[in-house]
């Protein structure tokens, strides 16, 4: 896998942190479980049902990069499996330790 490739999921773009995720809901456990097809595959608990799973989306995030939550915004894929996070004050180091890199 090239470089290009390992990157493509995340931007930084100034203080903040876009990041395209591929959400697999309903598991049975949250996760971060490596790159799908170009995106951070997350594995969520939460149902798919009245916006459950982007709370428990935006919550994950937010645990995990030690912002507020409101600091994590969907920017795309409100009803989709794809999404596009926005982290303010967000950085890649914790995702990477996740991840292993």
């Amino acid at each position: 896998m090239g470089s290009n490739e390992q990157t493509s999921w995340y931007r930084q773009e100034g203080e903040a942190l876009l990041v395209h995720l591929y959400v697999q809901p309903r598991a049975s456990r949250s996760r971060i479980c490596g790159i799908h097809e170009g995106e951070l595959k997350l594995q969520l608990a939460a149902p798919p049902v009245d916006g459950a799973a982007n709370d428990a989306c935006r919550s994950f995030f937010a645990r995990l990069c030690k912002v507020p939550r409101s600091a994590v915004t969907i920017l795309a894929g409100e009803t989709s499996r794809h999404k596009r996070l926005r982290i303010a004050g967000g950085s890649v180091a914790p995702i990477m330790a996740v991840l292993g890199e």
